[in-house]
C-alpha cells in the first residue's frame, strides 16, 4: 500500500495525514485478535474453574455435599465452623504449616543466597560441575528418598542414631534440600547479571566486601530472591508426601495432611463441604501473598530478559 499524499494547494494537518497512511486492518487481523482473546479466556477459565468450584462447594449445605448446581441456594457458612472442629485438630495443623514453610523458606535464602553468590563470583574449573550437581539433586523423585529419610530419621542406621519422627527438622530438612537447588540456581544467574565494578566501586568507597553486598548487592537482587521465597514457600505450604510420612501424630499433621484425614459425622461418610473450606482456607493465603508480591515476583522471574 502507498502512503497517501496531499493534492497540491490542499491543506491537511498532520493528524489527517497519520490516519490516511494508516494501514488497513483486514479479516485476518481480527481473526488473529479473536483467536488470542479465546486463549487467554480458555487459560484464566481453565486456572479460576476449579477455585470457583471449591468455593461454591464450602459454601452449601452440610447436607449437599454431592450437589452440582453452579451456584448455592441457599448459601450457607455452616461447613467453615466445622473445620475447627477438636477431633480435626486444624489450627493445629495450620501452625504447624506456618511453622514449617517460613523455616523452610528462610533457612533456603540464607543458606541458597551464600551459595549462589559465591558461585557467581569465585572462578574455578568445576563451577559448571558443581551448578550441575546441585539442579540434579533437584530432579530425584521425592518417593525415592521417603525409606532412606525413614530409616534415618527412626534411627535404623547404627551410624547415626537420631530419632526424628513427628518433629519439625523432620518435616523441615526434606524440604529444605528440594527448595535449596531452585534457590541456588536461580540466584546464580541473578547475580551473574550484576557487574561487579558495583561491589568495586563500594569497597573504594570503605565498605568491606560483606557491606558491599549487603548495602549494594542484595538490594540490587531483591526480585530474584522475592521470586524464589514465594516459589519455595508455596512449594512447602502445599507438599504432601513428606508431611504425612514424617508427621504421624495429629499433633504434627500440616494442614494438607489434615484436610485428607477428616471424616464424617458418623466416620464412614466423606464430607466434602467441609474439606472445600478447609481447601479455600489454605489456598487463601498463597493468592493474597501473590497478590501483595506480584510486582516483585514478575520482576523476578523476566530478569535478564532484555538487556
Amino acid at each position: 500500500m502507498t502512503a497517501a499524499t496531499a493534492a497540491p494547494g490542499s491543506r491537511v494537518t498532520a493528524e489527517e495525514l497519520a490516519v490516511l497512511n494508516k494501514p488497513s486492518r483486514g479479516g485476518k487481523y481480527w481473526a488473529s485478535q479473536i483467536a488470542i482473546i479465546a486463549g487467554m479466556a480458555f487459560i484464566v477459565l481453565y486456572c479460576v474453574a476449579p477455585f470457583y468450584w471449591m468455593i461454591v462447594s464450602s459454601l452449601r449445605l452440610p447436607t449437599e455435599g454431592r450437589e452440582t448446581s453452579f451456584w448455592p441456594d441457599p448459601v450457607s457458612f455452616e461447613n467453615y465452623p466445622a473445620v475447627f472442629r477438636p477431633e480435626n485438630g486444624f489450627g493445629q495443623a495450620l501452625l504447624n504449616s506456618v511453622i514449617v514453610s517460613l523455616t523452610t523458606t528462610l533457612l533456603t535464602l540464607l543458606l541458597g543466597i551464600l551459595g549462589a553468590y559465591a558461585l557467581a563470583r569465585l572462578r574455578f574449573w568445576a563451577k559448571g560441575i558443581v551448578l550441575s550437581i546441585i539442579i540434579a539433586c533437584s530432579m530425584f523423585p521425592g518417593i525415592t528418598l521417603l525409606i532412606p529419610l525413614f530409616k534415618m530419621f527412626t534411627g535404623a542406621y547404627p551410624w547415626m542414631p537420631i530419632n526424628w519422627m513427628n518433629t519439625y527438622q523432620a518435616l523441615i530438612i526434606p524440604s529444605l534440600s528440594f527448595g535449596l537447588p531452585l534457590c541456588v540456581w536461580n540466584l546464580t544467574a541473578f547475580f551473574r547479571q550484576l557487574p561487579v565494578e558495583l561491589e568495586q566501586a563500594a569497597m573504594v568507597d570503605g565498605c568491606t566486601p560483606g557491606q558491599a553486598f549487603r548495602k549494594i548487592i542484595l538490594p540490587l537482587a531483591a526480585p530474584g530472591v522475592f521470586t524464589t521465597a514465594i516459589i519455595t514457600f508455596i512449594a512447602v505450604w502445599n507438599e504432601f508426601m513428606i508431611a504425612l510420612t514424617f508427621g504421624t501424630q495429629q499433633s504434627m499433621y500440616t494442614a494438607v495432611v489434615s484436610l485428607s484425614k477428616f471424616t464424617g459425622a458418623y466416620g464412614y461418610d466423606t464430607p466434602w463441604g467441609t474439606i472445600m473450606a478447609a481447601g479455600v482456607l489454605i489456598t487463601v493465603p498463597l493468592i493474597i501473598g501473590v497478590l501483595i508480591f506480584q510486582r516483585r515476583i514478575v520482576a523476578g522471574l523476566t530478569a535478564g530478559g532484555v538487556k
